[in-house]
């Protein structure tokens, strides 16, 4: 299994403090925890796309970049790119760009998004969002694979033999369809032979696990081998301590006064405990045990191969996150890594032939079977919900 850490830099006062840090603060609070991801092993770390209180990643290019400056080894996602809302060829633009400085660690997930308010901010009706994310991903796919390009569509002008620069680096680039309540983007993942990325956030796991399975089928409807369909997964917070009674004792708080934030807003919450959370939702908070028996169960119905954790500390200090992400590291990811098998993820451009790759990668896809080449084939990019990465409705 591959762990991603993802942020959509959701700006407000800290659930306990009740300070609020600065942009400035906040950003560097991002940037910071995506080099820490680095260092612990983290195969990933993810930045969202919002364009409305309370969250600040309406630009997630930009941070990528300097995330990218200051890291070497980690993937660097978006979480989701919101093409419903986006010039496909302005995003594009912004992404090959980024593909470059990063060197090619680049992977896209891309979706419609979320929130009335950004809706409006861009003139996107609940009637035409699918339309416009089909249709721009369309556009967008093409853009990246060809040098010329003559198209037309509904929701911008039309192109005829349309340059745009840089070219990438990774040609193709993989890109994930983040899926949380519609079979849209999970009948589109399907029909382009793309992976899916399953928010599982905001509600028990049912209603995700309907959509995998409707991604699967779809998948092999339109001829794709059933094997080579690729899933992730988000989880909706973590905390992890050597026992489940100190993880509890101190999430409780933390989750207690989230839920009574969103009550003020006049939204219930799906769960009325964090006992409830943790039992019927994906929320990661326990011991290393308890939080390794979960993920499992949760691969027995979503068979997924890549999972992510909130990057943030919500509420936590510094320590306490810290330690917290050093112990997934150190006592959880080994042993999913070993009993889940995972795909390599995708070698930069510039990795010389036959080059090594990560002893887990190596060791994964031995045990599972999958060859590089089906690695390829398998390929064509958290994820975005209504909820925050917190896991309590937004």
């Amino acid at each position: 299994m591959k762990f991603l850490a993802i942020t959509l830099i959701a700006h407000g006062p800290d659930p306990l403090t009740g300070r609020t840090a600065s942009t400035t603060e906040r950003f560097r609070e991002v940037v910071d925890t995506a080099v820490l991801a680095e260092e612990l092993g983290f195969d990933g770390f993810g930045v969202g796309e919002r364009h409305e209180r309370p969250f600040i990643s309406s630009s997630p290019p930009v941070v990528l970049s300097h995330i990218a400056a200051r890291t070497s080894r980690i993937r660097l996602f978006t979480a989701v790119t919101t093409l419903s809302l986006l010039d496909p060829v302005r995003a594009y633009e912004d992404y090959a760009t980024l593909d470059h400085l990063s060197g090619g660690r680049l992977e896209l997930i891309i979706g419609k998004g979320n929130g009335s308010a950004q809706a409006r901010l861009f003139h996107v009706t609940p009637e035409d969002q699918w339309d416009r994310n089909r249709e721009a991903y369309e556009l967008f796919r093409r853009l990246w694979r060809e040098d010329k390009v003559t198209w037309e569509g509904r929701f911008r002008p039309s192109l005829t033999e349309a340059e745009t620069w840089p070219r990438p680096l990774q040609r193709p680039i993989r890109i994930w369809h983040g899926s949380a309540t519609s079979k849209d983007s999970v009948d589109l993942a399907a029909r382009y032979g793309d992976p899916l990325f399953s928010a599982n956030v905001t509600n028990p796991i049912e209603p995700y696990a309907e959509l995998v399975d409707h991604y699967r089928e779809r998948w092999a409807h339109y001829g794709h081998d059933p094997a080579g369909a690729l899933v992730g997964a988000g989880s909706a917070g973590f905390y992890a301590a050597r026992t489940s009674q100190e993880a509890i004792a101190t999430y409780r708080p933390i989750y207690e006064a989230r839920v009574a934030l969103f009550r003020r807003a006049g939204v219930e919450p799906v769960f009325h405990s964090l006992e409830d959370a943790i039992e019927r939702g994906s929320i990661l908070v326990g011991s290393p045990q308890q939080i390794v028996d979960k993920v499992l169960r949760y691969h027995q119905r979503l068979g997924h191969e890549v999972m992510h954790i909130g990057a943030d500390a919500d509420g936590l200090t510094r320590a306490q996150h810290r330690t917290a992400l050093e112990l997934f590291q150190s006592d959880i990811a080994p042993v999913l890594r070993e009993e889940i098998p995972s795909r390599p993820f995708p070698a930069p451009p510039d990795t010389p032939r036959g080059a090594a790759v990560p002893p887990h990668d190596t060791a994964r896809a031995s045990r599972s079977g999958v060859t590089p080449a089906q690695t390829t084939a398998a390929q064509s990019t958290a994820t975005q919900s209504t909820a925050t990465s917190n896991g309590v409705p937004a």
